[in-house]
């Protein structure tokens, strides 16, 4: 096919936040969730992973079950299962507890969604 770009696991993106990212931090890019592949401060294009699974951060003191929808808080920059004001991004793969700081996610590829 003459018009195929690539197969879109991985995207180059401008890093959003002031504060930068670093390697394996979720990041909101318009509609566009992605994991990022390398550090990067604010504005510097980068890779980020689009599908796959990753063990994100999650909300402090939330327990997270197996198979449940999950959402990017993007104010926190973590995952919540808050749906209002948050944006769709994947599901649970496994459980996670209360004390856990981070969750394992299948971040698919359908664009993230606010609530």
């Amino acid at each position: 096919m003459r018009n195929f770009i690539q197969p879109g696991d991985s995207l180059a993106v401008a890093v959003p936040y002031s504060g930068g990212v670093t390697s394996g931090q979720g990041l909101l890019v318009g509609a566009l969730f992605g994991v990022a592949a390398i550090d990067g401060a604010q504005n510097a294009i980068i890779e980020a992973a689009t599908q796959g699974v990753f063990d994100l951060t999650k909300e402090p003191a939330l327990a997270i079950t197996a198979g449940a929808r999950v959402f990017w808080d993007n104010t926190n920059r973590r995952i919540t299962t808050t749906a209002t004001g948050n944006f769709s991004i994947g599901i649970a793969t496994q459980a996670a507890l209360a004390a856990d700081t981070t969750v394992r996610v299948w971040v698919n590829r359908v664009p993230a969604s606010g609530a």
